[in-house]
């Protein structure tokens, strides 16, 4: 599905929630929004699965989505960061969206198999009694089943063991190219992993669009640390920034655009006094308050 969205307004009273957003969803990309609270992210995603009236242009496939709205709610597949708390049974609950979306429940169920969960075990269970990472996982085994050509992702990971995050990676890098997905996530393996472009919303508006690894480069941290001999290179570490720890160690925080050049200066630089070296990502994201 290929979405346009051109000047996009929506107004809460005295709140702006959206001001006049253009962006493009073409078909088979994967896009992650991102932005602080209030930004306006859950607007904009709820004026495209068609729950809210805005102004503006909202095209899908070229066409006025106000005037598809049937059509496109069947084209649509959405998993939401809190799942309902409904009193159905598991079984229900599958059954219902099943059918109403044309999926075989064998086809769900072993979506859900793969994510961690057996249906059957839980079919007589009141949906709102599992645990919070059983009912995404059974959610996203039905967005997954239905082969929707537009995917919403609302933070899809958040309550998963990471066993059935790294099944759920796999089942989304999996999906056919003409998918479009839009990923709600501040998780940095997430974007890496699922998305090739970013788009960040501030007090409303379109704050950043591109592409995925600039803006990882730009926001995402890494930590450097090195473990070297008592007395050996203090100088050279404290002169870039190494701050000391315990047993030996010394850590640095930096932008991970800048990790490469920093292994390579070790390397180049402390040569024979290094006993070890390691590096992570941190998500930085939340203390600049990129994140919600």
């Amino acid at each position: 599905m290929d979405l346009v969205i051109r000047d996009l307004s929506k107004r809460f009273g005295r709140v702006l929630a959206l001001d006049r957003v253009s962006l493009a969803l073409p078909a088979g990309s994967r896009t992650a929004l991102i932005g602080p609270n209030g930004s306006g992210k859950s607007t904009l995603v709820r004026a495209l699965l068609g729950m809210l009236a805005v102004d503006g242009e909202l095209l899908a496939d070229g066409q006025p989505v106000a005037d598809r709205r049937a059509e496109l709610a069947r084209a649509i597949a959405y998993v939401p960061q809190i799942a309902p708390r409904l009193a159905a049974p598991v079984r229900d609950v599958v059954r219902a969206v099943a059918a109403l979306r044309g999926i075989a429940v064998p086809r769900v169920e072993a979506l859900a198999r793969e994510l961690g969960v057996e249906l059957a075990g839980l079919a007589a269970r009141p949906f709102r009694a599992l645990s919070g990472g059983q009912r995404q996982k059974v959610l996203a085994a039905l967005a997954l089943a239905a082969d929707a050509p537009f995917l919403v992702l609302d933070e899809p990971t958040a309550s998963m063991d990471p066993q059935s995050r790294a099944v759920f990676f796999r089942l989304v890098e999996g999906l056919a190219t003409a998918t479009t997905v839009l990923l709600c996530s501040h998780r940095l393996d997430e974007i890496r992993r699922l998305v090739d472009r970013v788009v960040v919303l501030q007090e409303g508006r379109l704050a950043w669009s591109g592409p995925a690894a600039a803006y990882l480069d730009d926001h995402a941290e890494a930590v450097v640390e090195v473990c070297v001999a008592a007395g050996a290179a203090e100088a050279w570490l404290r002169e870039r920034g190494f701050q000391p720890g315990t047993g030996g160690w010394w850590s640095r925080s930096l932008p991970v655009g800048e990790r490469a050049h920093l292994l390579g200066e070790i390397g180049r630089s402390l040569n024979g006094q290094v006993r070890d070296v390691l590096a992570r990502d941190i998500e930085r994201l939340q203390s600049k308050g990129d994140l919600r």
